[in-house]
């Protein structure tokens, strides 16, 4: 039994920054930086996260915390110099449950991605002389929750990272400084029955049974991160919806997350219903529709003739309000291969890129993605992000949280 902390007992303060990275926002540590006890994973390094976080929160406002009561601002980050030859870090994300007691470590973030090339500058960990020219350092990423290479490709100048600029995302309010990042390989390397393979049912549609649905076509596939596409207009949808419309609905979120589970289950990434309550960052759950005119959530008019479809997609039981990284990921790599149901919204036929409608405004994303004795896979992805710093310094804890 843990004993009681005296009241006067100081807070601990660890090294920590705060960054941007695409349109999510986390909490970044360097490995060394830590506390001994969550240098490793284990029990403490969940607690001291979720305390940095501000979860569990039966409130649901990680008010005491650094969270932003959301799943794009309920992140943590722990980059360290790679163990893997030819890479320059290693970087481990951590997904923080806001009202749940768990950490969700089964995958990547996207957008965070971003924000760790141009950390691992920041932190000393990308060797000086590659930094002191003006223009672009590529930083090395290994992404270890995945075991994958990203390229950052982050734009430096004087011996440091370049934040400001022109560059544009929708979702973003401030331009800044673009970063183009690569995901190398972004097939996932296979949990379950899949074995790695980027259907993991070997069928570009499948049929899933859900229980109180009925049986529903889906593409599901492992790139970026695992991902359940169906038709919106199979579940009643549009593909033109905003936040509002979705998370205030607990039906329509018991609708989807049984949706999710059921493709969980036929992916192979869980073996029983009940596993999914505590891996809610993968699977995602995205539908598809043929593009078409709407009002973004900033109400700024998305042309039809503009983009090639509209994709919407949740986010630990919540409607993102733009796109995840690794989602634009899978999205991309579905468009390129005739067949999926991405790709039919999209129109059909091959393609190395496309555009898609989101909540906040439209991405472009490109995949390179090929067909070997029967079997599909993707050699890398391409997009663009951009990130900053917003706050660096000391996160404080209680003493005994962790």
């Amino acid at each position: 039994m843990t004993a009681p902390v005296p009241l006067h007992a100081p807070q601990l303060r660890i090294p920590a920054t705060y960054m941007r990275g695409g349109t999510s926002k986390g909490v970044f540590f360097r490995l060394e930086d830590l506390p001994a006890a969550a240098r490793v994973p284990g029990p403490a390094r969940d607690a001291l996260l979720q305390r940095v976080i501000g979860s569990p929160d039966p409130y649901g406002k990680q008010t005491d915390g650094m969270g932003g009561a959301t799943s794009s601002t309920s992140k943590c980050v722990i980059l360290s110099p790679s163990s893997r030859p030819d890479h320059d870090v290693d970087y481990l994300y951590g997904q923080v449950a806001i009202e749940e007691n768990f950490v969700d470590w089964s995958g990547n973030c996207g957008n965070l991605s971003t924000a760790a090339g141009a950390f691992a500058i920041h932190a000393g960990y990308v060797d000086a002389s590659r930094v002191d020219a003006n223009g672009i350092c590529s930083v090395r990423i290994w992404q270890a929750n995945i075991n994958k290479t990203i390229l950052a490709h982050v734009p430096v100048a004087a011996g440091a990272v370049v934040e400001s600029g022109d560059f544009e995302l929708d979702g973003v309010t401030f331009p800044a400084a673009e970063i183009v990042l690569e995901f190398l390989d972004p097939s996932d390397e296979g949990e379950g029955e899949g074995g790695g393979a980027l259907f993991p049912s070997g069928n570009l549609v499948d049929v899933l049974e859900v229980p109180g649905i009925g049986a529903l076509p889906a593409s599901m596939i492992t790139a970026g991160i695992p991902t359940v596409f169906v038709n919106a207009a199979d579940i009643g949808f549009t593909g033109t919806e905003l936040q509002p419309a979705i998370n205030t609905d607990k039906a329509l979120l018991a609708k989807l997350e049984s949706i999710r589970v059921a493709g969980a289950l036929a992916m192979g990434l869980i073996k029983t219903p009940e596993e999914a309550a505590t891996r809610q960052h993968t699977p995602k759950i995205a539908w598809v529709a043929p593009a078409t005119d709407y009002l973004s959530s900033a109400g700024k008019a998305i042309a039809a003739g503009d983009i090639d479809l509209n994709v919407r997609a949740m986010s630990m039981g919540k409607l993102h309000h733009a796109m995840m990284g690794t989602a634009s990921v899978a999205i991309a790599t579905a468009a390129a291969i005739p067949g999926t149901l991405v790709n039919l919204a999209a129109g059909g036929g091959a393609r190395d890129a496309v555009r898609f409608g989101h909540p906040s405004g439209t991405l472009r994303v490109g995949a390179q993605a090929q067909q070997v004795d029967g079997q599909w896979s993707v050699t890398r992805a391409v997009m663009s992000r951009s990130a900053r710093i917003l706050m660096e310094g000391w996160v404080r804890v209680p003493a005994g949280s962790f």
